[in-house]
């Protein structure tokens, strides 16, 4: 039988957690990465060698490989040193160097997927290096997605300084999609830069695939302070073109409290409230469990739980 195709939009953290879960099903998978990131060693190599982010691209590789767990604490592994390595993670110097290789960003993913075994395929959403643009509440005008997140202004939406040639293997899987999957993430900085591009849209729009959407279980500061499961979704909506979200894979279980008092404290974040009544008039399909899993004290997703149900829904299809 045909393996069933699905294509997953986001970047960095959420991304990657979520492929960890789906390549363990036999799945054709295909992961648009968006590449506004400019902090630490990503936005270092950027400005020195022009190229896409490469630090979500890293993260997202390593989550799609089958290789011993030493290979992903190499990739993952940042030199202390008073040098000019010093925060370079080693994985974004071999990505830097196979693009310069291979002669784009593309390529040089491909070529080093080989060599890690990769359940699927990692597609940069484009090869420009793109600046993100933040518009804040009070109207300032923030630039770079790690100026963005470091500001403590409430973001009203975001764009691109320059306007992105989008790559043609993320239309082509889009194109071609069974599914279409925005990841778990934050939806300005990971999520929303994929949306931005109207050639995206406009392939989201032709293609045969419905889109599902993995909600957040915390808020963002700055990004989605007091949203509930329904005011992700409406964001995310007002992006997209025709076709909108018609189904969310929302935890429905509570939170341990000391862990989310800690959360409130140091970070600022609160549970995102399941609000079901708004959704059910939204005519959204609702696929609900208790997706949490605590690693150190820190509030994850159940990965294995999440393709569960991705893949479950893919058959019934």
């Amino acid at each position: 039988m045909e393996k069933k195709k699905v294509v997953i939009l986001g970047g960095g953290t959420g991304l990657s957690f979520l492929l960890k879960g789906l390549k363990m099903y036999p799945l054709d998978i295909t992961a648009i990465v968006s590449v506004c990131d400019d902090g630490s060693s990503t936005g270092r190599l950027r400005e020195e060698f022009n190229t896409p982010a490469v630090g979500d691209i890293r993260k997202v590789i390593v989550a799609l490989s089958e290789t011993e767990p030493l290979v992903e604490e190499l990739l993952h592994y940042r030199f202390k040193t008073s040098s000019d390595l010093n925060g370079h993670a080693v994985g974004n110097l071999l990505l830097t160097a196979m693009a310069n290789i291979t002669g784009n960003m593309s390529d040089g993913i491909e070529s080093l997927g080989k060599v890690l075994n990769l359940k699927g395929k990692v597609v940069p959403l484009t090869e420009d290096n793109v600046t993100l643009v933040g518009t804040m509440e009070d109207g300032s005008i923030v630039e770079g997605e790690h100026h963005i997140t470091q500001c403590e202004k409430k973001i009203v939406s975001v764009s691109y300084k320059e306007k992105p040639v989008v790559t043609d293997e993320a239309l082509r899987a889009i194109r071609d999609a069974d599914s279409i999957i925005l990841s778990m993430g934050s939806l300005f900085t990971s999520i929303i830069p994929n949306l931005i591009c109207e050639e995206i849209i406009e392939e989201i729009d032709k293609s045969k695939a419905d889109i599902t959407y993995v909600c957040n279980i915390m808020t963002q500061p700055g990004e989605t302070d007091d949203f509930t499961v329904s005011d992700h979704i409406k964001l995310l909506n007002s992006y997209l073109g025709k076709k909108k979200i018609s189904k969310v894979i929302v935890n429905n279980d509570e939170l341990d409290k000391e862990i989310v008092k800690k959360y409130e404290t140091l970070e600022e974040k609160d549970q995102v409230i399941f609000d079901r009544e708004e959704l059910e008039k939204m005519n959204v399909k609702i696929i609900e469990d208790d997706l949490i899993k605590y690693e150190n004290q820190v509030i994850r997703h159940n990965t294995l739980k999440l393709a569960f149900y991705i893949f479950s829904e893919l058959i019934k299809d």
